[in-house]
């Protein structure tokens, strides 16, 4: 896609608001004397006018042609930036709609955390119906998805409650799989030398785990949450598992965490010994992912297990007495269509797991399914919305409370992931993660640890309309994203000291 912008905008948020119309797409810029092409084509351009900021959008695209204007108002409150950015986001979403003769569910709202927004707001004193006005009317987002991330907003501030600068949570990195489903980016290794380096990579890991709590035990902090994921944690043996969570048992007192997550994930690698081993070492939060119930989408995307797999390794998760058994979903999969979908959540509503996550099929560029089937890109999504949709409505009859929301690029449909629990079943590390609520300590290859500075989170300072962002700190810190690059070098020590630092400087000692 080219884009032509006359508009002091930041770029990537003009080609992010064009991957929706076309996902998938490579940007460039349109030069003047280039011939027409079939390639679609944006021209933006905005100015200050009468308060506020007017905006203008062309779209072209297989000799088809569609403009647009909007005005964005300056309101008190309102930083300038977002007042371009709605104004040009406004004039785009129409020129480009026309074009495509599509609108997105959810308008202008392109970030990973559409709810995030909708938090300001409610931060800021708005009531609850006037955030999702003002959804609607200045973002463009349909009724029901506004309402949606307006009761997660408010949930999630439930949970979240007092933020402590004290607080953090860990997260330890298992990148390893059985096989590696065609849709997935994910750094996960699956051939036979790679898996070799798991006896090697654990005795690093434990290192690096090490470091952590002993750089968290000098901060003074308070550990609420201890995610394991991966790849696919349960990938290692029995006695793999338990040389892991009984190192970790050393060095932290379990019993008092909040919550302590390990994504069992694949059912093909889950056993009920290596669940009872998690328990008894303090696991209390254990992900069971079928995807689909449907057999030939399983294989279709990769997966090697069946829907039997699923309801054995369900069966040894009760058994061995995990106190909360997720389930992952996935609406929009190839191959799959809403009978199957349906189906699939309504047998799962069924077993009433304490947790389900429903995600929307994303399409990575590193994919393997892109060399498989390059169409798999969709901008309305066939049967995805009507699943996602479905999977809301039902869930939340049969009694879950959608807790948690995310959202990525070239989503089909351009539909969200939700999170839904059972009172008291809500995944904390989701929301501490997403919502950037503490820091994040990280161990593994592809890891990334996340310094939060949170004394402002909360702070009423935001304007009436709620669109001022609070002023945090983060820093990041990124291991190595292959295993054998992490074996090679250890950068436990060059963390800690960053840590250190970052907490004395910002003044959370």
């Amino acid at each position: 896609m080219k884009i032509t912008l006359e508009s002091p905008v930041n770029k990537y948020y003009v080609q992010t608001l064009g991957m929706i119309f076309f996902p998938g797409e490579h940007f460039g810029n349109k030069q003047a004397e280039e011939e027409p092409s079939d390639e679609p084509c944006l021209y933006v351009r905005s100015e200050d006018r009468d308060g506020g900021v007017y905006s203008y959008a062309k779209a072209e695209y297989r000799q088809k042609c569609c403009e647009a204007e909007y005005f964005a108002e300056q309101k008190d409150g309102r930083t300038a930036e977002r007042t371009l950015k709605l104004s040009i986001g406004g004039a785009v979403l129409a020129a480009l709609g026309d074009l495509m003769g599509y609108r997105p569910a959810w308008g202008m709202m392109i970030g990973v955390r559409p709810s995030k927004v909708a938090s300001e707001m409610l931060n800021a004193g708005v009531s609850k119906t006037r955030v999702k006005k003002i959804l609607n009317s200045d973002y463009l987002v349909i009724p029901k998805k506004a309402a949606l991330a307006t009761d997660i907003a408010l949930t999630e501030k439930r949970i979240i409650g007092e933020v402590s600068p004290k607080d953090c949570s860990v997260y330890i990195s298992i990148p390893f799989c059985p096989s590696r489903c065609t849709y997935c980016s994910f750094v996960s290794y699956t051939s036979k030398r790679l898996l070799d380096l798991i006896p090697e990579y654990i005795e690093r890991l434990k290192v690096d785990i090490r470091a952590n709590f002993e750089t968290i035990d000098k901060l003074g902090l308070r550990v609420r949450t201890l995610y394991i994921g991966g790849g696919t944690p349960t990938i290692l043996s029995e006695e793999q598992l338990k040389d892991l969570l009984s190192y970790i048992y050393t060095l932290t007192d379990v019993t008092k965490l909040d919550e302590y997550t390990m994504e069992a994930g694949r059912p093909d690698t889950i056993t009920e010994e290596k669940l009872t081993i998690a328990r008894e070492y303090g696991v209390t939060r254990v992900s069971v992912n079928p995807q689909s119930l449907s057999d030939d989408v399983l294989y279709g995307i990769g997966r090697h297990h069946t829907a039997e797999d699923f309801f054995r390794a369900f069966s040894d998760a009760r058994r061995a007495k995990i106190k909360t058994v997720n389930v992952d979903l996935i609406a929009g999969l190839p191959g799959d269509n809403f009978k199957r979908f349906s189906a699939t959540m309504d047998k799962v509503l069924q077993m009433a797991p304490e947790n389900i996550t429903v995600h929307t099929f994303c399409v990575k560029k590193s994919a393997e399914i892109l060399k498989l089937n390059s169409d798999v890109y969709s901008i309305r999504g066939g049967d995805a919305g009507k699943c996602v949709d479905y999977s809301q409505i039902k869930a939340q009859q049969a009694g879950y409370i959608p807790y948690y929301m995310y959202r990525q690029k070239n989503t089909v449909g351009n539909y969200e992931n939700v999170g839904f629990a059972l009172h008291g079943h809500e995944g904390l590390y989701n929301i501490y993660m997403m919502e950037e609520i503490h820091s994040i300590f990280a161990a593994g290859a592809g890891a990334v640890t996340k310094l939060v500075d949170n004394r402002n989170i909360g702070s009423k300072s935001v304007g009436t309309d709620g669109i001022a962002q609070e002023k945090r700190t983060i820093e990041r810190l990124f291991h190595q994203k292959y295993p054998y690059e992490y074996l090679a070098e250890d950068r436990s020590c060059q963390f800690a000291r960053t840590a250190e630092e970052f907490y004395r400087e910002h003044g959370m000692l």
